[in-house]
């Protein structure tokens, strides 16, 4: 404990990574199926990987390249936000993953000490990129009871009273964990209400392309807005690692202050990633629908598990590729019940206290094929018909 004193007091009082504690409660149980992990079960395009395999002994692979990406890829990025996102006024930074997007974002727009806001369910990585970074002051607004939607009356009231105003408030969309889709109407309702309070808005749109039942996701732009885009899910990316930032061109100096952090970190995103990432790029957004429109069967199968918990216990699967489950009133301890069903069940979800909302639990449908999403689910099933009917017994 006595060292503890000459570590970082900003690190060691950030959260522990629950996917960190969930590989090994996945590790620690035996034959257990994880329905925790954020993944998809798909790889990247296999002609995508073949140009890739013939790159390897190209010198420029080894070397450093751009901070901020390489020409090619940067280049099909902008046409893309243009095409697909409706962005016009932004430029792109490549990183390697959404989650260094992210904790560049926090390096670039806050001081230690600065008040931000997010939403519960929260993205936990999110939460902790604030925490290790120094901004304490992490304002959690509630979610809508019905619709996991951020409350936009709590927000325009927090902004106004709330001394120094936010610096930035920030969602995911499609939701991380929540698995909803903030309509495009809500969301110019809170960029509106940033922009009058001077706050930035940053838009993790890593599940763009994860919309289900017809729903179509929309991107917002302005000299306040910063959206991040991610290649894990959509191209089975997710050991790859690279995401992207795009962010107001027209916005002084941003450009230079995001390069002093990006040269810190990784000085650039993997180079050979970055080209698989462009080949993938070429394939098109059609290439992600197709797969993502298949996992909705892999939704229904777990909705149908969850019935357990009864009628309204279950939100989201809007998109993304979560469900989120409420536990009967007495589990408001998750992670007892998380540990409980990877231990007895051999199924592992993860607790819904690590997004600041606990007696939950996020519910993952990317990672499985169908028939082992089946298996999965009987296994989720067993253990929640046990748990409503007995409780938990060892």
């Amino acid at each position: 404990m006595g060292s503890y004193g000459k570590l970082a007091r900003r690190a060691v009082e950030t959260d522990m990574p629950i996917m960190v504690q969930i590989q090994e409660l996945v590790r620690g149980a035996k034959n257990a199926v994880s329905l925790a992990q954020g993944v998809v079960y798909w790889q990247p395009p296999k002609q995508a990987l073949n140009k890739v395999k013939e790159l390897v002994w190209e010198p420029s692979i080894s070397c450093y390249g751009s901070d901020e990406g390489i020409p090619p890829l940067r280049e099909a990025l902008i046409k893309k936000l243009g095409q697909e996102n409706k962005l016009f006024k932004s430029s792109v930074m490549v990183t390697a993953g959404a989650n260094q997007a992210f904790v560049n974002l926090v390096l670039t727009l806050c001081d230690a000490g600065d008040s931000v806001v997010m939403f519960a369910p929260y993205y936990f990585n999110a939460y902790m990129s604030f925490q290790m970074t120094g901004v304490t002051n992490i304002l959690v607004g509630p979610g809508h009871p019905e619709t996991l939607h951020p409350d936009a009356d709590w927000l325009e009231k927090t902004l106004l009273e709330t001394i120094p105003v936010p610096k930035v408030v920030t969602v995911v969309n499609p939701g991380n964990p929540s698995g909803t889709y903030i309509p495009e109407p809500l969301l110019q309702r809170i960029s509106d209400l940033c922009k009058q309070a001077g706050s930035w808005l940053v838009v993790d749109n890593t599940y763009e392309y994860f919309m289900y039942d017809g729903r179509k996701h929309t991107c917002l732009e302005g000299s306040h807005i910063v959206n991040i885009f991610s290649f894990s899910k959509a191209y089975g990316m997710m050991g790859w690692r690279v995401g992207y930032i795009a962010y107001p061109t027209e916005v002084e100096g941003f450009a230079t202050q995001l390069l002093k952090v990006q040269d810190n970190i990784p000085i650039c995103a993997s180079i050979l990633s970055q080209h698989l990432a462009l080949y993938s790029l070429e394939m098109g957004p059609e290439w992600v629908t197709e797969r993502v429109k298949d996992l909705v069967k892999n939704r229904d199968i777990l909705v149908e598990a969850l019935s357990p918990l009864g009628e309204d216990a279950v939100k989201g699967g809007e998109g993304a590729i979560y469900l989120w489950a409420k536990l009967p009133d007495k589990y408001l301890d998750d992670s007892k019940v998380v540990h409980w069903l990877a231990t007895r069940h051999g199924v592992v979800v993860i607790p819904g206290g690590a997004c600041g909302c606990p007696g939950h639990m996020r519910i993952s449908f990317g990672g499985l094929r169908e028939e082992d999403c089946k298996a999965a689910a009987e296994r989720l099933r067993r253990g929640l018909e046990e748990l409503v009917k007995d409780g938990m017994e060892e």
